[in-house]
């Protein structure tokens, strides 16, 4: 199920990831729609304030991780017919992304994170999410995660002190190899966060529709990829 095409597909999925994060957080009082574990800090959060939003940060970790069995068990069902699971994976993303967009445009803002529509709209922001995950752990092998910067962080910094302290030109050479898509990815995912952050403040819960937009052209790069590998 690996797939050649994660140079140009990993960044823009990074990209998004900030970006949907970010702006999941920022309308949603504080849930987080791909560092679905960091509920738990923002749930104790809620809890010690009184705020709102604790049922949504409560369930959004089950259905992340349903989504991501439910990805791949559809990975292997599409392997087992002869068909490319990344691509279609990628589209049934792109759908997830613009479920959560159309909702959150529909129905937000939202003044309480818990009432039936916020929980609706989140959860399904969580669950497009949950496929980028499955999609950049499964799919995207030997490409950094795409959502998951506290890893990336920690090889950033191991390769930056290795090729400082590295006399070997062969093995600097390999480190450099090594630490160039780290730098992408969280080069990408930080513009992503400031993004949404900027957009959000002048457009709101429109600003969804760019990485929906980004979403679209991944969708259709990777189909014209095919085609040429045909």
């Amino acid at each position: 199920m690996e797939s050649p095409l994660h140079p140009s597909v990993a960044p823009a999925l990074s990209f998004n990831g900030g970006f949907v994060d970010t702006l999941g957080f920022l309308a949603l009082q504080g849930l987080f729609t791909a560092h679905v574990t960091g509920n738990f800090v923002t749930l104790g959060v809620s809890i010690v304030n009184g705020a709102s939003g604790a049922l949504s940060k409560l369930i959004a970790l089950p259905v992340f991780v349903l989504v991501v069995g439910l990805t791949h068990l559809a990975a292997v069902a599409i392997h087992r017919r002869g068909l490319v699971p990344l691509r279609l994976l990628l589209v049934a993303h792109t759908l997830m992304l613009a479920a959560f967009a159309g909702l959150a445009i529909y129905w937000g803002p939202f003044a309480d994170s818990d009432s039936t529509k916020a929980l609706i709209t989140g959860m399904t922001g969580v669950a497009a999410m949950a496929i980028q995950n499955a999609i950049s752990r499964q799919h995207l092998k030997g490409a950094p995660p795409t959502t998951l910067m506290t890893g990336n962080v920690t090889q950033f910094a191991i390769d930056v002190f290795a090729l400082w302290g590295e006399r070997d030109p062969a093995q600097r050479a390999t480190i450099r190899l090594r630490l160039k898509p780290v730098c992408i990815t969280l080069l990408a995912f930080a513009s992503g966060c400031i993004s949404a952050a900027l957009l959000y403040l002048v457009t709101g819960l429109w600003g969804l529709l760019l990485p929906l937009v980004i979403a679209i052209g991944v969708c259709l790069n990777t189909h014209r990829k095919d085609q040429l590998h045909a």
